[in-house]
């Protein structure tokens, strides 16, 4: 009996489980932290196949642990040709080769300037900033240049300027020639009832610029003024009489219209629009090479003119002309404009000097002493030699007759693009122009 219970007991000891309840149940251990990690995929974590990494690593109900962080959002790509760098030519080949690069049909050159809120010179941009757009589409750039491109010059002189803003002009036009390059070729028109050529092209710094330059000054036109006794005057009572306040033109005598039937009273004209044709149209008989500009000279007053300023401003922009100011007298004047914006039909309009600048990307000066003028002629040149100058294959059907609106965008906050509104394609340029035979060199000094 006593060996039986023994027997029992140690059976019990051997088997503990067998002696538990069956309703009982075991408590699972804790998911086991992972230690090593065996090859990570970026964005996906550590293979569920690696041979290295242990079996008890994977678990059911633990999620795999990432690798990298979640990526950032992103952006819009770039057109593909954004990369794609266009033909930079070498230093002091840029200007030959925009001017020799074969065109089939549609190849637009853009020369513009880049300043800051205080109106200085933006050196340093690269094509990588830049974006040229027309009619709203993104163009591919496929020449870029920084050269300075030789200048040819047609000095537009205004002499129908009051006396006294003529004689300020007068003692600015000593230092005018100085503002240009042995290579620039310049040449001089003026207009006062009429434009005319003074000089044809010549070297910016030969003798024959500075003696026609000293020749195109003028005495300017007088006021209007009324005298006691002279012409005007006549058949008028200055003590009150009957005839007091009478027009002379409408009294009876020598100041009648009968005294006046044989000659009428001369009109004040300022033919600016006839003078920038004029100077355009000589233009366009220089080498290609060269960069076109009209520089006037004047207060802006525009009255007697054959051409329309529409018409001038399309042929300007159909033969890349571009037009800068120094504007002088009373359109200098701040504020002094407010007439030009509320034009009265068949009166003269003060100032259509901005509306040409604005439309063929030059720049204008206001000046109304001696000093600020001269310093407005080294700022001129300075900023057109020292232009950008990208060219792109235009998209558009080249002859169309249709204008092409551009824009050019700089990629840097707080600056100032300055660059033509447009262009008309010109049909004289459908035909490859012929390679130039030499480099560009200056003209010989006459």
């Amino acid at each position: 009996m006593a060996g039986a219970l023994a027997l029992t007991f140690a059976t019990q000891q051997a088997n503990p489980q067998q002696t538990a309840p069956q309703q009982q149940q075991a408590i699972p251990d804790a998911p086991r932290p992972q230690t090593t990690l065996g090859p990570v995929t970026p964005g996906i974590g550590a293979s569920s196949t690696s041979s290295s990494a242990p079996a008890q690593a994977a678990d059911p109900d633990q999620a795999a642990v990432g690798s990298s962080l979640p990526s950032s959002p992103k952006t819009a790509p770039e057109p593909a040709d954004n990369d794609v760098a266009p033909d930079l030519p070498d230093a002091g080949q840029g200007a030959q080769k925009i001017a020799t690069l074969v065109l089939t049909s549609n190849f637009v050159d853009v020369p513009f300037t880049v300043k800051d809120s205080k109106q200085n010179l933006v050196p340093g941009i690269t094509w990588r900033d830049v974006r040229i757009y027309e009619n709203g589409v993104r163009q591919h750039i496929a020449v870029w240049t920084v050269d300075p491109i030789p200048l040819s010059v047609a000095l537009v002189i205004d002499q129908s300027m009051p006396h006294d803003t003529m004689t300020a002009v007068n003692n600015a036009l000593g230092a005018l020639p100085a503002a240009f390059a042995a290579y620039d070729e310049v040449s001089v028109f003026t207009y006062n009832n009429g434009p005319r050529m003074q000089t044809d092209f010549t070297s910016g710094q030969s003798a024959r610029l500075a003696a026609v330059v000293e020749r195109s000054k003028s005495t300017g036109r007088d006021s209007m003024y009324y005298n006691a006794g002279e012409a005007l005057s006549q058949g008028i009572n200055l003590n009150g009489g009957a005839q007091a306040n009478i027009n002379p033109l409408t009294s009876g005598g020598p100041g009648s219209p009968q005294g006046l039937s044989q000659q009428q009273v001369p009109r004040e004209s300022h033919t600016l629009n006839d003078a920038i044709l004029l100077a355009a149209t000589h233009l366009t008989k220089i080498a290609p090479e060269r960069q076109r500009v009209i520089y006037v000279i004047s207060d802006g007053k525009e009255f007697g003119s054959t051409a329309k300023q529409k018409d001038v401003i399309k042929f300007l922009q159909t033969n890349r002309i571009s037009v800068y100011a120094t504007l002088v007298g009373d359109a200098s004047v701040t504020g002094f404009g407010w007439l030009e914006r509320r034009h009265i039909p068949l009166m003269m309009r003060d100032n259509v000097l901005p509306v040409y600048v604005n439309a063929t990307g030059g720049q204008a000066y206001a000046e109304y002493r001696t000093h600020g003028i001269e310093t407005s002629f080294a700022k001129i040149t300075e900023q057109v030699r020292t232009q950008y100058t990208i060219g792109y294959y235009s998209r558009e059907p080249f002859i169309d007759g249709k204008y092409r609106k551009l824009e050019v965008r700089v990629l840097r906050p707080n600056l100032q693009v300055i660059a033509k509104d447009g262009y008309w394609p010109a049909a004289q340029i459908v035909h490859p122009r012929p390679p130039a035979s030499a480099p560009v060199s200056a003209p010989a000094p006459q």
